[in-house]
């Protein structure tokens, strides 16, 4: 029992959490008022009346974008990171062990990015070929 006595901070504070927020949620529905209306039925009380389907089919390029968008804009994240971890001068692991020198870490990791910007530039390429960078 000694080793859970730890986390009683954090049970309560997710029990008032859940008790702040369902006394919130009931005490709204209690004292509030209720005027129903029909302008409050409609969808986001906007006062335009819907006209339509509720479902509209979006053209593909919106999808395309955004996958595009996601393929070329992770590649920031990496980049980050590696730049932070090439930089670095020190290669201790958590055993004490050095597997390579700081040089030839460097040399690698150089190498590694090259071939990374390499395979992103041959995508980025195949999706202009294919006109998936074009907006018509």
């Amino acid at each position: 029992m000694g080793h859970l006595q730890a986390y009683l901070p954090l049970a309560l504070m997710v029990t008032a959490a859940l008790v702040f927020a369902l006394a919130s949620l009931w005490l709204g529905h209690v004292i509030g008022p209720l005027r129903p209306n029909p302008s409050k039925d409609l969808p986001y009380e906007s006062g335009i009346i819907p006209t339509g389907e509720a479902s509209v089919r979006a053209p593909i390029r919106f999808y395309r974008v955004a996958l595009l968008f996601l393929l070329f804009d992770v590649e920031s994240v990496y980049i980050l990171v590696w730049a932070v971890i090439f930089g670095g001068r020190s290669l201790e692991f958590a055993s004490g062990e050095v597997a390579f020198s700081a040089e030839a870490f460097q040399r690698f990791a150089f190498l590694e990015m090259f071939v990374f910007i390499a395979i992103l530039m041959i995508g980025y390429l195949y999706a202009w070929r294919k006109g998936g960078l074009q907006w018509s």
